[in-house]
């Protein structure tokens, strides 16, 4: 639909009726010279009507109104230039204060009575308050689905809980420490997700797994021919980090030097790239993680106690599954539904025996041993129905449970070699791997490639 103006008088009503309507609305002309504003987009955007009338619309710096990002003054609007209206479009408009509101346009083009175009019409809708409820909504979904990943019932970890929900607003640094397999890297997603850079990017670094020749080019990157191999530049985790995350985990086996460079980080969020003079400034928030303690290492003169107190801004402590065994049969229940959905079939049940049994273990691997110990039993089970017998061999000797080693039952001479076909299954649920293999089965490597070859297996799990 378009409006027809046939004269003076009716310009006259046009710009009363403006001027009264709760929404915004302004008129332009085919140049795109503001020529009326009413009280509405005054509201909105800060300006009055005596310092828009008379502007170029490219004022507003519309960033849907060229065709693309915010265009030049002088540049024709897509109104004009593909002479036809439209609605709903989403838009940011500037503000007198320099910032941005979203809203929704609607534009129609005005002509006269011979038909030609005199100019256009534009409803304006403010979407700032409707767009603060879905990030709200958006928050709230993000804290759900972490809250689904962290189980627990437990009261040290509904104190964990609140303690997540006031450090993810902050930008402040948070130190999470926990034994092995404890959960401290989802602790680290969930404050990321519920806090305002969850949109940005969430980095993770495994700082062991660093090579010690390459950790400052990994982390703070390099510029081509900084070192023998550097073919070209390269960002570190901190520049992909930018405007998000970064997440630590075993910051403990950082080195001196390095630690020197991530102080400067944590103090002027600046460093170089290896090989490079350039500073360069980051937006991002440092969260770690370890399973030492810290203050000790810094007594030793291993770790910075200026580093330690920076990152401890906020200190979380993730619980061991000894401290909260009744959450064991949630963390369960968990596996065994997560399986089902994955499978795609019938959920697996699992006797009092065996529950007993979970109960009992000390788990020096926390969640992530109950985890894996669940798998295994998923994998050697054959109808559903998890037994004693299925369970890791730590585990099936109740007597193990409270042994030496963390509960970990060695093999012992004279001890069977186990049928080739639980061999095996030990080897396919390690992926292959003799370490993890062997670790399930409660023996060394060598005892278990003793086996595999007694039972014609020695061409399986080669890896390490």
């Amino acid at each position: 639909m378009e409006i027809y103006v046939g004269g003076i008088d009716s310009k006259e009503l046009l710009q009363q009726v403006l001027a009264t309507l709760p929404a915004g609305l302004f008129t332009v002309d085919v140049e795109g010279t503001i020529s009326c504003w009413n009280r509405a987009m005054e509201e909105l955007t800060g300006l009055k009507a005596e310092e828009m009338v008379g502007q170029n619309c490219s004022a507003m710096q519309g960033d849907t109104c060229f065709g693309g990002p915010i265009g030049p003054p002088g540049k024709r609007c897509v109104l004009f230039e593909e002479k036809q209206g439209f609605d709903r479009k989403r838009c940011t408009l500037r503000r007198k204060d320099g910032s941005r509101v979203a809203v929704h346009k609607n534009a129609r083009l005005m002509r006269n009575a011979r038909g030609e175009i005199i100019g256009a019409i534009e409803s304006v809708a403010d979407l700032s308050e409707i767009e603060a409820l879905q990030n709200e909504v958006s928050a709230l979904r993000d804290r759900a689905k972490v809250r689904t990943e962290i189980i627990g019932r437990h009261p040290s970890m509904m104190a964990l809980f609140d303690r997540i929900d006031l450090a993810a607003p902050s930008r402040a640094s948070i130190l999470i420490t926990g034994e092995t397999g404890t959960g401290k890297e989802l602790v680290a997603s969930a404050i990321h997700h519920s806090s305002p850079r969850r949109s940005r990017p969430f980095i993770r670094v495994s700082c062991p797994a660093l090579s010690p020749s390459l950790v400052e080019s990994e982390l703070f990157g390099h510029v081509k021919g900084a070192f023998t191999g550097a073919a070209t530049d390269r960002i570190g985790r901190f520049e992909a980090a930018n405007g998000g995350t970064i997440f630590l985990d075993e910051i403990s086996d950082l080195s001196i030097e390095v630690q020197t460079k991530l102080l400067r980080v944590l103090q002027e969020q600046q460093f170089e790239r290896v090989g490079d003079s350039t500073t360069r400034t980051v937006n991002i928030r440092v969260l770690a993680a370890t399973n030492v303690d810290l203050l000790q290492r810094c007594q030793e003169g291993r770790f910075r106690t200026d580093i330690y107190y920076r990152l401890a801004t906020i200190p979380l402590t993730v619980p061991s599954l000894r401290e909260r065994r009744e959450d064991i049969p949630v963390l369960v229940e968990h596996f065994l539904e997560r399986h089902a959905r994955e499978q795609e079939g019938a959920r697996p049940s699992i006797g009092p025996e065996v529950m007993d049994r979970l109960l009992e273990h000390t788990w020096p691997g926390n969640v992530r041993e109950l985890e894996h110990a669940i798998e295994f039993a998923l994998t050697v089970s054959r109808d559903g129905q998890i037994r004693p017998e299925d369970l890791p061999p730590l585990l099936r000797d109740p007597r193990s449970a409270n042994g030496h080693h963390g509960g970990r039952r060695r093999h012992r001479r004279g001890d069977p070699r186990p049928a080739p076909e639980t061999l095996q299954r030990a080897l396919d649920a390690a992926g292959g791997i003799r370490a993890q293999a062997a670790a399930a089965l409660g023996v060394s490597r060598v005892t278990l490639w003793k086996w595999l070859k007694e039972a014609g297996l020695g061409e399986n799990g080669e890896g390490e």
